[in-house]
């Protein structure tokens, strides 16, 4: 009797995953996204952690401890663990992934997952540490580091591999990483440490110096995604704006326009844009005039914010191209490595053992 040996293969990649999935993860500043091979994201939450300050427990992580930040009484604190791409707050982050984690895996007999991380481009040997460290204290048995770019072109299907230039941006919660790529690496790159992070900062300073009224990181986050733009557009929205009084300390509303908005988060996408230029002018001339013919593409949650690839586009000359998908598509990216480690092993970062 003949065997099929596809069929086989395919009976033990089903037995394997009943045990073990290996998984790829994007954490973010603000949102962590997990890909689990066979079953693709399964999970899209806040990077925030809730914890008991008196018994040091997880209380909730991703969208319920979300919904306690700027809420929480004396005994409770909700963390956001992540800072400008890199850990801020290492047990915290170690918890917060032994959760997701868990919640990705279901219940696997052994859950100890091979995991492939997101990092930014500019992490330093120490940052890079920190993350393997906690992966493997959340519960990994093996980890892979992976350049927050090179991820985002895998999941937006450009040809990494080849010698032709590629330029992508990722513009994330806490940083912005802008680079060219090509033969499977980077040859020019800027990782700036200001995002959609700084633009909500940005509004809530500009609300408090024009209106007198102090608005929390939410409600500044939730103005920038409902009325915020990059480029001047013919509809101006308006939002109400909800907050305390600076100088009564009484709760009250103001009215804020889209125009408002463009000028305060004016200073960021400034630094933004010069970014980009820095790493245009590092370019080799070759690579540029590929970049030319195939245009910029843009890729993270803040590519979601209006008019952002046509403010790109004005300051550049060059086409810009935003991913179907922005936010999803380093975990897509990443998810595409780990079902395929022999195909994209130079894109691995080389950790080095103590």
């Amino acid at each position: 009797m003949a065997i099929d040996l596809s069929s086989v293969l395919k009976f033990f990649r089903v037995l394997k995953n009943q045990f073990v999935s290996d998984i790829a993860i994007d954490l973010g500043t603000c949102t962590t996204l997990i890909y689990v091979n066979d079953r693709g994201i399964v999970l899209n939450e806040p990077t925030v952690v809730a914890i008991d300050t008196k018994t040091k427990k997880c209380l909730a992580a991703g969208d319920k401890a979300k919904m306690m930040l700027g809420r929480t009484p004396d005994d409770i604190k909700a963390i956001r663990p992540m800072k400008d791409g890199v850990i801020a707050d290492f047990e915290m982050v170690e918890l917060l992934l032994r959760t997701f984690i868990e919640k990705a895996q279901k219940k696997k007999l052994f859950t100890r997952p091979r995991i492939i991380i997101c990092v930014p481009s500019g992490i330093t040997e120490v940052e890079k540490r920190a993350v393997r460290d906690s992966a493997e204290a959340a519960g990994a048995r093996e980890v892979f580091l992976v350049s927050e770019p090179i991820a985002a072109a895998i999941g937006i299907d450009l040809p990494v591999q080849s010698p032709t230039g590629n330029m992508v941006i990722d513009i994330g919660g806490g940083t912005t990483e802008i680079a060219v790529i090509a033969l499977s690496g980077i040859v020019t790159n800027s990782s700036v440490r200001i995002a959609g992070d700084e633009m909500d900062d940005a509004i809530v300073q500009y609300i408090k110096k024009n209106y007198n009224l102090i608005i929390g990181e939410q409600t500044a986050e939730q103005i920038k995604i409902d009325i915020g733009n990059a480029f001047p557009t013919v509809e101006d929205k308006t939002y109400e704006v909800r907050g305390r009084d600076l100088v009564s300390g009484i709760p009250k509303t103001v009215k804020l326009n889209s125009h408002e908005v463009r000028e305060a988060i004016q200073e960021p996408l400034s630094m933004i844009i010069e970014a980009i230029r820095s790493t245009l002018e590092k370019t080799p001339p070759e690579l540029a005039a590929d970049i030319v013919n195939s245009g910029i593409y843009m890729a993270g949650g803040g590519s979601l914010l209006r008019g952002i690839d046509t403010l790109i586009r004005e300051e550049t000359n060059l086409p810009v191209m935003i991913a179907d998908e922005p936010s999803k598509a380093i975990v897509i990216g990443a998810g595409k490595i780990l079902d395929d480690m022999a195909t994209y092993e130079k894109v691995i970062f080389q950790m080095k053992r103590e």
